[in-house]
C-alpha cells in the first residue's frame, strides 16, 4: 500500500473500524473500559457469517500490538482462543507491505472442524482477507488521506 505503516496500523488496530473493511464484521467495540489497542485488551465483534447470517457477537483478545508493525487478536470461545487473526506491516521504499493471516487453534475440536468444513471456511477467509486489504488500501491511498 502506498501509505506509511503507522497510518495503516492506526486503521487496523482501532477495531471500531473493522466494519468498514471486513465483509463479515458489522461493527466492533472495545470492552472492559479499553479505549484503544493494547496487548491483552478485549473487544467484541458483531459478525454476519458469510454476509448472510447467522448474526452473532464474538469476544476477542489482542495478542499482538506493536504500532506500525503488527496487530493480532484471538477470537475466543469462553476464554479459549479458537481462531487467531494477524496483520504484519513491513515498510518499503514506496509504502508498506501488509499481510493479513489467520490460524485456527490447534485443538481436537478445530482439527475436526478442519476436516468437516474447514476448507470452505478457509477459502472464504482468504477471499474476505483480500477484500479487507483492498478496502483498507482504498482508504489509505485516497487523495484526501494525505
Amino acid at each position: 500500500m502506498r501509505a506509511p505503516a503507522e497510518r495503516i496500523w492506526n486503521l487496523i488496530a482501532d477495531v471500531r473500524n473493522t466494519g468498514r473493511f471486513s465483509p463479515e464484521v458489522i461493527e466492533a467495540e472495545w470492552l472492559d473500559g479499553a479505549t484503544g489497542p493494547a496487548l491483552g485488551a478485549r473487544f467484541r465483534g458483531h459478525v454476519k457469517r458469510n454476509e448472510i447470517g447467522p448474526v452473532y457477537w464474538t469476544t476477542c483478545r489482542v495478542t499482538a500490538c506493536e504500532p506500525g508493525r503488527e496487530f493480532g487478536f484471538a477470537v475466543l470461545l469462553g476464554d479459549k482462543p479458537v481462531n487467531n487473526w494477524h496483520y504484519r506491516l513491513t515498510p518499503t521504499d514506496t509504502g508498506t507491505d501488509v499481510t493479513e493471516s489467520f490460524r485456527l487453534a490447534d485443538t481436537p475440536a478445530m482439527k475436526l472442524f478442519s476436516v468437516l468444513g474447514g476448507q470452505l471456511r478457509r477459502r472464504r477467509n482468504i477471499r474476505d482477507m483480500r477484500t479487507t486489504l483492498e478496502r483498507i488500501k482504498a482508504v489509505v491511498e485516497a487523495p484526501e488521506a494525505e
